[in-house]
């Protein structure tokens, strides 16, 4: 174990003697109604630290995690507090700057972990992080300078310590500058006081002046406050928390003044010549008396058909010792009274993440009409059963809202509203060569095309979605959401008009229904980008994105970001011509070999062609067309070298050119592409999880017996697969989130078994399709039971990082990806805009994949024979 000289120490570690917590024998056993850790041996009180199983400090409602997460530039990480069942303080760590961003330096972790005997936290860490220094997805220009430095964190009765210790000072130039900050989430802490010393203040909601400059130039606010002793939230004595430095000296900060989307901080810069014990604070977090997590309960916000299995979750403390009480289910009839229609006991289901489970199955109530859940006092959301839940107000809102507001190179009315102006009426310019972008773009050596950087590359400034969060146009998403939408028109029919769009014009006037197909138009609207940028420069696009970072982070009317106007070299500065402008702040435009990306894209274009033909004959064709060139010259590197062009491994690769064929063979008929997954048999095996849907699609177009015989035996390999990740969880979907929370892979999960189901219905039940649904409409973990689709259901995302975070606002039938895993053990879905592994809309997926599951539950419950 790699860890710092000074860590043993004595005299400030009290010895504990720790009892593991017990898992249940099993997840239908007995739930485990207390935490059995035994009793701290250094006479410390009832509220004293002790060590969890899982590596983090735990007293009765306050959790402290240090480094068991990695996403600090999303305030995921480092020293983490949770106190009351709310994260309320993360990213406890060294920065170089008082006020860090998403591109500025963090460390790079060289070990951690926690000591068993002791009962404390560490970390070694150092400046810089090699592996992002210019370099990687997004990279990150680090200072010269280099130092490791080790934090401990150690519990001291209902107080914890922290120490940061470097093994060598600092140089003198960097002295003020780099500090230890801890980051407080701003949510919590709105309107709410605190104590700095003698001085008392209350968190603002906006962030306020006056500003001051740095000595090496930068800006920031003034500290709210100074001292060397911080008190937040001494109004409520079960909310208290109190930060004292020790002889260090505390800035209470508003990250805000650089970043909109900063926390608070509290920073105390490192001093002058200090390495042991450079940095210590005392930190006393208190909580609620005998705090308890508040039972949970969790049911779709939509509601269920009649014959839909029906379930409510409890999700339930391991303190808790009460008596688990009865669920009791109430219709609430016409004249506002109630009648209990359902009671009984919940049954134990076990242990999931930090919580007990208990479920409770509903599925013999069929009668139509507007329900309530109840357990004691605790009562869940409302919900319907209606033969008819999904027929309104569930899909539509994707179509009829959240694609009109994403389109770019449009102007997007709405009645007496203007979502945005036109937008990127200059797209754009090709990207330098030898680039590696700050969102992860990387342009190459050579631009793959006639084009030189910087180079006007015409016909690219029609069509397109802004994705999502963002306002780059990247081809998987914008190949993804044509494919979507493509196989839900072809498979249900969409005839559905709120929008009319005219590209003439480019002018989107939404809740104005135009006479076709609101589905046909958009599916119309993303080919123009993705034809468009194959037609002009003669290959797909990588993407085409802002070529700042200032204009990167814009938040606003698109319209704003450029000037609409070309960029021309020529031109004095300020100097206007008919259409041009002497400001280079035209987007930029990558290109890539990339066969994952081509094959990605051959496939949705086989299946737009299919389902434009009667619409546009000419834009079905070309769309055939080019899946056809892109399926034939896409090249595969070797599997063994793992690397697939610039950008995509091989595996990938290799899955993607599988779905292509199958969509060709659908398209096209020819026996070529039957051939082609005949002799992609072992891809198709081990891949099946993700191609099996869509090999299935075309199975009834493939003679080879010994390929069906082999494909069925992969099908019900599979399905044993389904079966044991349903089985990890209460909510019997495969949720294995990494950052983001997992909304999105479920949604798709649950897409693909719509024709999994289809091809072999006597192997795959629909029940996965139908738990993926009610998972993204709000039976899903953690205390926020919002659906993950804006503006559906009795509660909803309605704080969500679109286009228009900064106002606090949603884009109805948008789906974000929901509810993350703060590691190791914490699900969170926090009302705040700006986290983007959390509340960001996404094309590709996502919104249209919920669109495709909610029609395909309308049709298997009502028409399908």
């Amino acid at each position: 174990m790699r860890i710092f000289k000074y860590i043993h120490r004595p005299d400030t570690i009290c010895s504990s003697k720790l009892i593991p917590m017990k898992s249940p024998a099993s997840r239908k056993g007995l739930l485990t109604l207390a935490l059995l850790f035994g009793t701290a041996t250094c006479g410390l009180a009832s509220e004293s630290y002790h060590l969890h199983e899982s590596g983090y400090l735990e007293k009765r409602g306050v959790n402290v995690t240090l480094f068991a997460d990695y996403y600090p530039e999303g305030h995921q990480g480092a020293l983490t507090i949770i106190q009351n069942g709310e994260r309320i303080a993360a990213n406890g760590d060294i920065r170089l700057e008082p006020t860090p961003g998403q591109w500025d330096p963090i460390p790079k972790v060289i070990d951690k972990g926690h000591d068993p005997e002791k009962g404390f936290l560490w970390a070694t860490l150092a400046f810089p992080d090699e592996a992002r220094d210019r370099k990687g997805f997004n990279p990150i220009v680090y200072p010269d300078l280099k130092f490791q430095y080790h934090i401990r964190v150690i519990p001291d009765g209902d107080s914890f310590m922290i120490h940061v210790d470097l093994d060598e000072p600092l140089p003198t130039e960097w002295i003020g500058k780099v500090g230890f900050i801890l980051e407080l989430f701003p949510g919590h802490f709105f309107e709410r006081p605190f104590i700095m010393d003698e001085q008392t203040g209350i968190f603002p909601r906006q962030v306020n002046g006056p500003f001051m400059h740095s000595p090496d130039g930068k800006h920031t606010a003034e500290p709210l406050a100074t001292g060397k002793r911080l008190t937040l939230t001494p109004e409520r004595n079960g909310d208290l928390i109190v930060i004292d430095g020790k002889g260090s000296t505390l800035e209470l900060i508003d990250g805000r003044s650089i970043h909109n989307n900063g926390w608070f901080i509290v920073r105390s810069a490192i001093p002058e010549g200090a390495t042991r014990d450079a940095i210590i604070w005392e930190v006393n977090v208190s909580s609620e008396k005998d705090w308890t997590y508040k039972p949970v309960l969790h049911l779709s916000q939509v509601g269920y058909h009649p014959d839909q299995s029906k379930e409510v979750v409890i999700e339930r403390d391991p303190n808790d010792t009460r008596a688990i009480e009865a669920i009791t289910i109430e219709q609430i009839q016409p004249d506002g009274s109630r009648k209990t229609v359902k009671t009984g006991k919940p049954e134990a289901w076990g242990r999931f993440l930090r919580y007990d489970y208990l479920t409770f199955d509903f599925s013999d109530l069929r009668q139509p009409g507007l329900y309530q859940v109840a357990q004691g006092k605790n009562v869940s959301n409302l919900f319907r059963i209606d033969p008819l839940i999904y027929e309104r107000h569930v899909w539509q809102p994707t179509l009829e809202y959240f694609l009109p507001v994403q389109m770019c190179h449009v102007r997007v009315n709405d009645r007496y509203k203007v979502w945005h102006d036109f937008c990127h009426m200059d797209d754009a310019r090709m990207a330098p060569v030898d680039h590696n972008h700050f969102d992860g773009y990387i342009q190459g050596p050579d631009t793959l095309t006639k084009w030189k950087s910087g180079e006007k590359v015409p016909g690219l400034n029609k069509g397109g979605w802004h994705d999502a969060g963002d306002y780059d146009l990247r081809v998987e998403s914008q190949i993804g959401t044509c494919y979507a939408l493509a196989l839900a028109q072809e498979e249900f029919g969409v005839d559905f008009d709120t929008t009319t769009i005219d590209q003439d014009s480019s002018i989107v006037e939404m809740h104005r229904p135009d006479g076709t197909p609101d589905i046909l138009q958009q599916i119309e609207h993303g080919l123009l980008s993705v034809l468009g940028g194959y037609d002009a420069l003669g290959r797909l696009f990588r993407g085409i994105i802002e070529n700042d970072l200032r204009q990167y982070v814009f938040l606003g009317d698109g319209a704003g970001i450029t000037d609409n106007r070309f960029y021309d070299a020529a031109l004095e500065p300020g100097e206007l011509g008919a259409e041009t402008s002497s400001i280079p702040d035209d987007r930029w435009v990558f290109t890539e070999n990339n066969p994952a990306h081509e094959l990605q894209t051959a496939a949705g274009l086989a299946a737009c062609a299919r389902v434009l033909k009667d619409y546009d004959a000419a834009l079905a064709q070309r769309s055939r067309e080019v899946a056809i060139a892109l399926f034939d010259a896409a090249v595969i590197p070797d599997p063994v070298k793992e690397q697939g062009g610039t950008q995509d491994g091989s595996p990938r690769a290799l899955a993607a050119r599988v779905v292509a064929a199958a969509e060709l063979l659908l398209t096209t008929g020819d026996e070529r592409y039957a051939r082609a997954l005949v002799n992609d048999l072992p891809t198709i095996e081990k891949h099946f999880r993700y191609v099996g849907w869509a090999v299935g699609k075309a199975r009834h177009l493939i003679s080879d017996e010994d390929f069906l015989k082999r494909l069925d035996q992969a099908a019900l390999a599979y399905q044993l697969v389904v079966r044991e990740q349903q089985a990890e969880n209460p909510f019997r979907v495969p949720y294995r989130p990494n950052i983001w929370g997992d909304g999105w892979n479920i949604q798709r999960f649950g897409y693909q078994h719509y024709f999994l189901n289809k091809t072999w219905p006597d192997i795959f039940d629909l029940e996965p399709m139908f738990r993926a649904l009610d998972f993204v409409l709000g039976h899903h973990p953690g205390q926020n039971t919002s659906s993950f689709v804006s503006g559906v259901g009795a509660k909803s995302v309605t704080v969500a990082y679109g286009v228009n975070r900064d106002e606090w606002s949603y884009i109805p039938g948008g789906a974000v990806s929901g509810t993350a895993i703060i590691r190791p053990d914490y699900p969170e879905l926090k009302e705040w805009p700006y986290f983007w592994q959390q509340t960001e809309y996404v094309l590709g997926g996502g919104a249209t994949h919920f669109m495709f599951l909610a029609l395909a539950a309308h049709h298997v419950l009502n028409e399908a024979p």
